[in-house]
């Protein structure tokens, strides 16, 4: 094996075989092109035209797609259905109302992807929060996305009952992670999730976004809001996933039986789509944002230290000659490649950013629940609109480097090597894995620049709450 591929354990690390061994290997693939079809419905605003709820779930599939997406996306059907019956009734949306099924995810995205990209300057302007769905199943809500958002899915949880207990998906969530928490082999992310819900005055954490289903392109190269949201834990769909057994009868009979799952999540997003809709003031809470960001900064610190303990560590049995004293003579494995020196870098403006992040989350959120309720119904839209637009503030250019451009957002995205797997200041955290020393200052000063625009815009927010007259300086004051 290779000297890179090897690793310090005393053994040959010989993977079998002889150089003059050969495998031909024949692959056969269907380049022919498809049209692909978006599926959009649009239901204007009665009062805020131009703010837009943006509300997916994809419709193509591998095979038959009982469970993903279709499981998905009749609940999408339920929950329009019945907002149409209350247009019906003579009801409108005070904000526009966008669904969206998409087509070409499984392969690549590609529906949402190329209309993000097309319709990006208008949806920049417009869209308030884009709510994803997938695939479904019996058990526990889940859901990832912007933490700006974490209190608005947390008031929806508790109002929506979960069909197999009575008791609310929240209660029955915050049961299930404080068990999960105590199990044998928790990390530390179930154990601190299990602390979290053991306090009823907290709000559920959200997960971040990585990858893997629509909400891509909104978050991570246009900087809307997202959230991901479905039902798991319990259902039987092991084995069947992208494959022909993904049926009708498969999903009825062992994933959603009854397709209780599918009525409580149309119930979920539904309550989502429209509270966003139907709003007069923001529904975003920045203070979970503000701590949620805390908690990375820790992680990638205590990353940068973990590696550079390793490699001390190694550089210790280097000197002391344990690698080839260690080592069976007969059966030699070789050294290790030398881990690469870790230099000390420079979260100075990743730690003020938070600081002030912080800050400005507190005074926001403060601020708009004493005094938003009484504000004139202009500034009540004005904010809802700059609250739709704070999250772009993530994005910088060039975006992640080694050739993901695209990527933009500094906060969130797909992990380079962990496929849909989200890492988290992904410019800091993936620079400290690779050992791309340089980059890790690079980004740190990126991130702390994007969360300081951030903050600013969570100001202009509280100066729009307190009016003209709270920066107004009185006679005499200095």
């Amino acid at each position: 094996m290779p000297a890179s591929w090897r690793g310090g354990l005393a053994i040959t690390y010989h993977a079998g075989g002889t150089d003059a061994a050969k495998a031909h290997i024949v692959v056969k693939s269907d380049w022919s092109l498809k049209t692909l079809y978006d599926v959009v419905a649009v239901m204007k605003g009665s009062e805020h035209p131009d703010q837009w709820v943006l509300r997916g779930n994809h419709h193509d599939g591998w095979v038959f797609g009982a469970s993903d997406p279709l499981s998905g996306h009749v609940a999408m059907m339920a929950e329009a259905k019945a907002i149409g019956q209350l247009v019906k009734s003579g009801w409108r949306p005070k904000r526009t109302l966008v669904y969206l099924s998409w087509d070409g995810e499984e392969p690549m995205l590609l529906g949402s992807t190329e209309w993000a990209e097309t319709h990006a300057a208008e949806l920049k302007k417009k869209a308030l929060v884009y709510i994803n769905t997938d695939g479904n199943a019996r058990g526990f809500l889940r859901v990832e996305g912007s933490h700006s958002l974490e209190s608005y899915v947390a008031k929806v949880a508790t109002d929506v009952v979960d069909p197999q207990t009575g008791v609310s998906v929240d209660a029955r969530r915050r049961a299930h992670a404080m068990t999960a928490s105590g199990s044998a082999g928790a990390n530390e992310r179930a154990k601190e999730v299990g602390k979290i819900a053991a306090d009823p005055s907290k709000d559920y954490p959200l997960d971040a976004l990585g990858s893997g289903s629509d909400y891509s392109s909104f978050l991570q190269h246009l900087g809307i809001a997202s959230l991901n949201v479905g039902y798991g834990g319990e259902g039987s769909g092991g084995g069947v996933y992208h494959s022909a057994y993904d049926t009708w009868e498969h999903h009825s009979k062992f994933v959603d039986p009854g397709f209780a799952y599918a009525g409580a999540l149309a119930k979920t997003t539904g309550r989502l789509v429209l509270r966003m809709s139907e709003a007069d003031l923001p529904v975003q809470r920045y203070g979970d944002f503000a701590n949620t960001v805390a908690t990375y900064l820790d992680e990638v610190k205590k990353l940068a230290d973990k590696k550079r303990e390793e490699q001390t560590a190694q550089a210790r049995m280097f000197a002391a000659n344990a690698f080839k004293l260690s080592d069976d003579p007969t059966l030699s494995s070789g050294l290790p490649t030398p881990l690469k020196a870790v230099p000390y870098f420079n979260f100075a403006p990743i730690e003020n950013a938070v600081v002030r992040l912080k800050a400005s989350a507190k005074a926001y959120d403060a601020a708009l629940a004493a005094k938003g309720a009484a504000l004139p119904a202009a500034t009540k839209g004005k904010l809802v609109e700059l609250a739709g637009r704070t999250e772009q503030a993530l994005l910088m250019e060039p975006g992640l480097p080694g050739g993901r451009g695209w990527y933009k957002n500094m906060i969130y995205a797909p992990g380079r090597l962990t496929g849909y797997g989200a890492k988290t200041l992904p410019g800091v955290r993936e620079a400290i894995e690779d050992e791309r020393w340089t980059d890790v200052d690079t980004y740190a000063a990126m991130i702390g620049k994007a969360l300081t625009a951030y903050a600013d815009r969570l100001d202009e927010g509280v100066a729009l709450i307190n009016g003209p007259s709270a920066s107004a300086k009185a006679p005499g004051a200095r």
